[in-house]
């Protein structure tokens, strides 16, 4: 039994830790989502977000979006693949930084 409580403790105390890391993917909004992972949605995700739509990251490693709580930051990389660092906070990534990057290749 207190081999099991530990392996608990210890994987809870690590998890956070193995949620960093950096991606590579696009912004989009959140209304659109997948559909505007792309560079010629920058437009339509700049008068989304306008709107009040979240942008969001769509990450090319496991197809999924996540929130981001830089806003203002994402806004700057409309319109090109990105590699994003920082922190996965339930569906959201505490953003330390984001970046140009070249896509993946599909």
């Amino acid at each position: 039994m207190k081999r099991t409580v530990t392996a608990i403790v210890l994987s809870l105390l690590l998890a956070p830790g193995l949620y960093a890391g950096d991606w590579t993917g696009w912004i989009t909004d959140s209304g659109c989502g997948v559909k505007g992972a792309n560079a010629e949605h920058k437009g339509c995700a700049m008068k989304c977000a306008a709107k009040g739509q979240a942008l969001v990251f769509y990450n090319d490693a496991d197809k999924k979006l996540y929130k981001l709580d830089k806003q203002d930051l994402a806004k700057e990389h409309l319109g090109h693949a990105v590699k994003v660092s920082g922190e996965v906070a339930g569906d959201g990534i505490k953003v330390s930084s984001i970046a140009e990057a070249k896509p993946a290749a599909k």
